[in-house]
């Protein structure tokens, strides 16, 4: 099951809705794991709220600062508190589900959404997973692309 949001809302504003709905089957017998063990995400995700939900969930959130919270922070001195932990070396992992969303958005029904109805867009964003997928399946020669 997936969930889409308005176009002209941020995605922030739909991090625990998604975050209710992972699941991770198992290798063996068991329900799926619903806890992942860290979230990677970029700076418009840097808020309180989703900080505090990964750390009461005991997710490792690997979400760099924005600029204006490491201001605030030093602007208030020992009282801002130490910096959010970030591991730089796991961050560059995020590229690949940016790199997956860049390949969808070249079919133009996904990038523009003209579809009004949630379901429809959803199929549209499913055919053009497929056409992807299909597209990197398929040999190519060394002379086109």
């Amino acid at each position: 099951m997936t969930i889409t949001s308005p176009g002209q809302r941020a995605d922030s504003v739909m991090f625990t809705e998604v975050m209710t709905m992972i699941r991770f089957p198992r290798s063996g017998p068991g329900r799926p794991r619903t806890r992942p063990g860290r979230v990677l995400a970029d700076k418009a995700y840097s808020s309180r709220a989703i900080r505090v939900e990964l750390r009461r969930r005991r997710i490792v959130a690997v979400i760099p600062e924005r600029r204006d919270q490491r201001a605030h922070r030093a602007r208030k001195g020992s009282a801002g508190g130490r910096p959010p932990a970030f591991d730089a070396e796991s961050y560059k992992d995020r590229n690949t589900a940016e790199r997956c969303i860049n390949k969808l958005k070249q079919h133009r029904a996904v990038a523009t959404r003209y579809d009004k109805r949630d379901y429809i867009y959803q199929g549209s964003l499913t055919v053009a997973s497929i056409r992807t997928w299909l597209h990197d399946l398929t040999p190519r020669s060394p002379d086109s692309s």
